[in-house]
């Protein structure tokens, strides 16, 4: 009897916990979407915040978890839906179009996630005070942010896309940058590499770029599996060493 009381409390904590997930409908460009905020115990307006986009197949368990963590260390956390009601992809053939279609009208993707910064900043978080990560996709969605001056602090980008189109100028970029890359990473050709390093000395930025030995695409989500050679998979030893990386990186950059 003990013992199922005790499970029962278990239970009753983590649901308490998960509710302050909020689910939170927004608007851009007409396109009806659905992000998810939460606020850090004692929440204040002198708070940090944290905004996440998440991977390709729009917003995830990962990503939940992820906002939750980071409400848990006292930040403000919304997490972005890029898709918006009626385009959310059923499958990898369907995400691949959808992400393809922000990566080549990247105008359009840097609207979305303003609209969920300004989502973010309505949430509670300090306007000035504020950090975008992101994950695979969202990695690429996080550079397009400080590419166009958006109003961070600073970038973590985990096993993101790095290239651009090579006819678009490298801007002043003032937020610091920080890209968490798996060595062994298929798909991120090296060359994007080359040209996303020569974009930050141009650009004059303050960046980092942290190589995690063994890790392939998706190396921080335990749904991606453990088979390297699939080019995407969980690697626990990568995915606790950046988590300490990036909160080594808050630390420094926000208040």
């Amino acid at each position: 009897m003990k013992k199922i009381f005790t499970a029962a409390v278990i239970v009753m904590m983590a649901l308490q916990t998960n509710a302050q997930l909020k689910s939170v409908a927004y608007k851009e460009g007409g396109q009806n979407l659905n992000g998810y905020s939460i606020s850090p115990k004692n929440g204040s307006s002198t708070k940090p915040g944290i905004l996440i986009l998440p991977a390709w197949k729009g917003i995830d368990q990962h990503s939940k978890d992820v906002a939750q963590q980071l409400s848990d260390l006292g930040y403000y956390a919304f997490i972005a839906d890029i898709y918006g009601e009626g385009n959310y992809p059923k499958d990898n053939a369907e995400a691949g179009k959808q992400a393809g279609f922000y990566k080549k009208n990247y105008e359009n993707y840097q609207k979305r996630i303003q609209a969920a910064l300004d989502q973010l900043i309505k949430s509670g978080a300090k306007p000035d005070n504020i950090v975008a990560i992101g994950y695979c996709f969202g990695g690429t969605g996080v550079l397009e942010a400080v590419r166009t001056g958006m109003s961070v602090k600073g970038i973590v980008s985990f096993h993101g896309g790095l290239g651009k189109d090579a006819s678009r100028p490298a801007t002043p970029i003032n937020a610091k940058v920080l890209v968490c890359h798996g060595a062994d990473d298929p798909n991120v050709p090296k060359d994007d590499i080359s040209a996303f390093q020569q974009e930050m000395r141009d650009s004059k930025a303050d960046w980092q770029m942290i190589y995690y030995a063994n890790a392939v695409h998706a190396f921080t989500d335990p749904a991606a599996g453990n088979d390297n050679s699939k080019g995407a998979a969980y690697n626990e030893k990568a995915d606790k060493r950046s988590w300490q990386h990036m909160l080594d990186f808050l630390k420094e950059t926000l208040k």
